[in-house]
């Protein structure tokens, strides 16, 4: 045994504890502690049984990831999941909190499992682009059927311990004292002398599927149809499969090559990047465990349109409850309204109880009076993008809000120190970039200003954590980080199409790239009078998406844009009328029309993409790397499995994204393809971001 697991006696029963915090995770020296455990527990004939726990707040959380790609330490997983399989003595799980991965495969070993009520349970390693390596592929199928198995392993999100109880992976909750419950259904299986059968060994709930398999197909083609390009999703259905044909043995090494092969795929590198990329961006520079966030009791958010009402969701979801403010009481009416209908949709789905939504609209109050935000801890501004209408709001809120309230601007593209320097509390303000729909996406850009107080961004971080948001700390620039880059890789869209590409042909470059639309349709989607309203703004033009918006073609909320959309439907549909205008706008412009290839479109967009990142990171816009990553793949849908556009520039090649860059920059003299300093650096010196 060692220090991370402690070993004791009650009477008959021994009590093995994983002490490895914070998460218990099962590094080598918890292994090798379980094993001598069992050595000690079989060895003791006074011991009958044994009950596996962990302290602190979970289980486990699986095996250290940090140990894969390294040399294997003794003993491997595989060899603790045989010691509890093969034990003479009935070995009794007893979860709390996480019990997650190799945690759970453990468990899947012993002869029964029991929980608290609040434990969530579940196998996510799809979600590092991997399988469970450990059995789990085998051993899920054989304890509550194949179908249910997929379940659990495609989504790779953890279940509940009602659910897990209802499906079959728990035995029994305990309320109450979990450790003495599991000792009491310890002692149980001793005294019933009918120990279940070790779970390798059941067969009966794979009968169906044995007999059937097509059932199980279908609902593996079902559960896997947007896994967008990623290999994990569809071999964890392989895996499972061989559950229903494959002997047990063998599956389980046919199991692990899977993983290992996947383990050394770019995908699962690319994966496992952003995982550790989430855990980095919430470290901020001054910003240390000795700064507290601020209380956080009561909300305000300004604005009831699309965006301020997903913000309130966000927050009520969380149960932080919300004032919302608008101009006129028609305007209130009209966004309380759609927030109930997103709420009833979500009923109807099946996906929430009329008691929660009731609950969290209880949770909203109605206002049209700057002076009823008086009492919020933090005021979330959410109007559109115009400075002079947010200077007067900020102006506003500087008068009534209460001292030490928070004062956040939900800008995606404006100044946040001039919109602060309205205030005679510029240490309060900082933006709060959320992505629409607000409710659904998770990515929170945070925008530190000049002035930002430690403690608001620590506020923000924290609130961020309440309401399921992946946070983001970036400082002031035109666009940020997201929106500076897309505008980067957005810059060519109109020449291509002027020299020769189509909207469908381009979009289908991206979608085979990864991204779940292209910047056309994306375009449709998000309205093209909103981009259109800015060029004017800023006096710049685009000749074919102007054209288009003169029509009064503004995507799909016209029904035409780029594409044709029919009632009711986003399915955008090619128009040939769009086809020719393009045409038209070449012959105005003198631009004989070419091929254009996918690798020019990736050059021309994604290269740009990739080079303003780099000047973001010079200007220390973003603290590192991973962060844009991070922005990238929460908020603009960059395909998971390249790890986001530096991760994945790394891999492309800096000295051939360099070489193309000078191409088109010699080409078309565009400062966008003028190669930044940091990355000419890096490309020289065979260097990588990451």
């Amino acid at each position: 045994m060692t220090g991370a697991v402690t070993y004791s006696v009650d009477g008959d029963v021994a009590v093995f504890t994983i002490d490895n915090p914070p998460v218990n995770a099962l590094s080598d020296v918890v292994r090798s502690g379980i094993v001598g455990a069992m050595n000690q527990a079989e060895s003791d004939p006074a011991v009958r049984a044994i009950v596996l726990t962990g302290s602190g707040r979970t289980f486990s959380a699986g095996v250290d990831i940090t140990e894969f790609g390294k040399p294997p330490k003794e003993p491997p997983l595989r060899e603790v999941n045989r010691r509890c399989e093969m034990s003479t003595k009935p070995v009794v799980v007893a979860f709390h909190g996480w019990a997650l991965g190799g945690g759970l495969e453990m468990a899947l070993c012993c002869r029964a499992r029991v929980a608290s009520p609040d434990a969530h349970i579940g196998l996510p390693e799809v979600k590092l682009g991997l399988i469970p390596g450990a059995g789990g592929t085998q051993r899920l199928p054989r304890l509550i059927g194949p179908e249910a198995a997929l379940d659990v392993i495609v989504p790779g999100k953890p279940v509940g311990a009602a659910n897990a109880l209802e499906i079959g992976i728990i035995d029994r909750i305990v309320e109450g004292d979990l450790l003495e419950g599991a000792k009491a259904f310890a002692r149980e299986l001793v005294h019933s002398r009918e120990t279940p059968a070790a779970v390798r060994d059941r067969d009966e709930k794979l009968a169906t599927a044995r007999s059937n398999p097509s059932t199980f197909d279908a609902h593996a083609k079902e559960l896997t149809k947007r896994a967008r390009g990623l290999d994990a999703p569809l071999a964890c259905v392989k895996a499972v499969r061989m559950a229903l044909d494959t002997p047990f043995d063998e599956a389980l090494d046919k199991e692990r090559a899977i993983f290992i092969e996947l383990m050394n795929s770019l995908q699962s590198k690319a994966q496992r990047h952003l995982f550790f990329a989430e855990r980095e961006a919430a470290k901020v520079e001054g910003v240390g465990r000795d700064v507290k966030p601020r209380k956080i009791c009561k909300a305000a958010v300004i604005g009831a349109g699309t965006m301020g009402g997903g913000i309130a969701m966000s927050l009520i979801n969380a149960g932080i409850p919300v004032t919302l403010l608008e101009m006129n009481q028609e305007a209130l009416d009209r966004g309380f309204g759609v927030i109930r209908r997103n709420y009833d949709i979500s009923v109807e789905r099946g996906s929430l109880t009329a008691e929660v939504r009731d609950r969290r609209m209880a949770l909203l109050t109605g206002t049209t009076r700057y002076e009823n935000l008086a009492d919020a801890e933090i005021v979330i501004e959410a109007v559109f993008e115009d400075m002079a209408v947010k200077k007067q709001i900020f102006g506003a809120l500087n008068k009534v809000a209460k001292p030490g309230a928070i004062l956040a601007s939900n800008t995606s593209f404006l100044n946040v120190d001039e919109i602060a320097a309205t205030t005679d509390r510029p240490e309060d303000v900082l933006g709060l970039h959320f992505f629409s729909p607000a409710n659904v996406m998770r990515l929170l850009e945070i925008v530190r200003g000049g002035k930002t107080a430690p403690d608001v961004l620590a506020t923000a971080l924290s609130v961020a954590k309440r309401i399921d948001k992946v946070p983001v700390v970036v400082g002031v620039c035109h666009g940020f980080v997201g929106n500076r880059m897309l505008a980067a890789r957005s810059a060519e869209n109109e020449d291509l199409l002027i020299e020769g590409a189509t909207p469908e042909a381009i979009d289908k470059v991206f979608t085979d790239f990864g991204f779940p639309m292209g910047p056309f349709a994306m375009g449709d989607l998000a309205g093209l009078d909103i981009g259109w309203r800015n060029r004017k703004a800023l006096g710049k033009t685009a000749a074919v998406a102007d054209a288009l918006c003169e029509l009064g073609r503004f995507g799909q909320k016209t029904g035409k844009g780029f594409y044709l959309y029919e009632a009711g439907s986003r399915i955008p549909v090619v128009d040939p009328f769009v086809g020719s205008l393009i045409e038209e706008k070449s012959r105005e412009a003198v631009v004989n029309r070419r091929e254009i290839s996918p690798i020019e479109v990736i050059e021309r967009t994604i290269y740009p993409m990739i080079n303003e990142g780099a000047r973001i990171l010079e200007e220390g816009i973003a603290a590192r790397p991973s962060d844009i990553d991070v922005v990238w793949v929460n908020g603009y849908g960059f395909p998971i499995g390249k790890g986001g556009p530096m991760f994945w520039a790394d891999h492309e090649g800096l000295s051939k994204i360099v070489e193309r860059l000078e191409y088109w920059h010699g080409r078309t003299g565009k400062v966008a393809f003028e190669p930044a300093a940091l990355l000419k650096r890096l490309a020289q010196s065979d260097a990588c971001f990451e």
